[in-house]
């Protein structure tokens, strides 16, 4: 199966995970570049809801496939998004979370090594754990529970970063990896399990805010907008950098400031109520964003307040209709 012809001088670009949070957002701004795009998707997590924009462009093009299995395309680049991000989702099958995660990362490491093809690997700022280190920078190796909840989300995508450093030593193959802190923003799905979710869901409906363990634990909120512009700066450097790069925000707020911020901006009554911890939580989430900085000329741009607000409008036209 092929993609369709590449726009004028655009690149023909294949993003797994496509039709997901980020990965939506990506293929949005990459056919808006002029290059042609390949969304591949299972819809596990991801929705057509979110691509249905783009699906009569002509340099858009959907493919419903799981990455657990080989897959053969005429490619220039390729952004591997594909792996459920949030508890909930990557703890309900783990073993393919594992799959996707390690067979997905040697598969279109495979297909980068045929086509001669750049490749970006979705990390993931949880390949640290539980930090000991704090700012985490990309020099740290992390503390993580190897046989933990968390350890099919967490080791999976450490295993990915051997298998693209391997790719990248072994065999040349031009690869880019991206440590993703908490990200935020419109078409998150609203069960994912993620704070900034939840706390917005549970404001606009009145609901009690959950809170794990005091809430003083703390996590730093990067919108969407600003992630996607670090992606596509890093795969347009030309100088062989694979990275790894922290990519986030490093303004760093407590659990329980972000839930009263979402009850100030939704002007919602909803109480605290404070639940026990889940195990291997980490109690210090923060990047240190130096290198990006250095190399990409990058950092986020949208403070909390602002990227909230453009959130909870999201959340409120679509708590207008039923979830699925």
């Amino acid at each position: 199966m092929r993609a369709k012809e590449q726009g004028q001088d655009g690149q023909r670009i294949l993003v797994t995970g496509g039709a997901g949070f980020l990965g939506s957002h990506l293929c949005e701004r990459l056919v808006g570049q002029g290059h042609a795009v390949t969304c591949i998707d299972n819809f596990f997590t991801g929705s057509r809801a979110n691509i249905a924009h783009l699906l009569d462009h002509p340099r858009f093009t959907l493919i419903e496939h799981d990455v657990t299995e080989p897959i053969d395309l005429e490619v220039d680049a390729i952004y591997n998004l594909a792996c459920p991000a949030s508890p909930p989702h990557y703890q309900h099958d783990p073993v393919h979370t594992t799959k996707t995660s390690v067979l997905g990362a040697l598969h279109l490491l495979e297909l980068a090594r045929r086509r001669a093809a750049r490749i970006f690997q979705a990390s993931t700022s949880e390949v640290y754990g539980d930090p000991q280190q704090h700012p985490q920078s990309e020099t740290y190796w992390g503390h993580v529970n190897p046989i933990g909840r968390r350890s099919c989300y967490d080791e999976g995508k450490r295993c990915a970063e051997s298998l693209f450093m391997d790719y990248h030593r072994q065999w040349g193959v031009d690869v880019r990896i991206v440590r993703i802190f908490n990200t935020y923003g419109p078409r998150m799905h609203p069960e994912d399990g993620r704070v900034v979710s939840n706390f917005i869901v549970q404001a606009l409906r009145g609901e009690p805010i959950t809170v794990y363990g005091d809430g003083s634990q703390t996590r730093s909120f990067c919108y969407v907008d600003d992630l996607i512009e670090g992606f596509v700066r890093f795969m347009a450097v030309e100088d062989a950098f694979p990275g790894p790069v922290n990519l986030g925000n490093p303004g760093e707020f407590t659990i329980a400031q972000l839930a009263e911020q979402v009850i100030a901006l939704t002007n919602s009554a909803s109480p605290i109520v404070h639940k026990p911890l889940p195990a291997d939580d980490p109690t210090q989430r923060r990047p240190d964003i130096q290198l990006a900085r250095d190399k990409l000329g990058w950092q986020p741009a949208v403070q909390l307040r602002e990227g909230l607000l453009r959130t909870i409008a999201h959340f409120e036209q679509q708590l207008t209709v039923p979830l699925a």
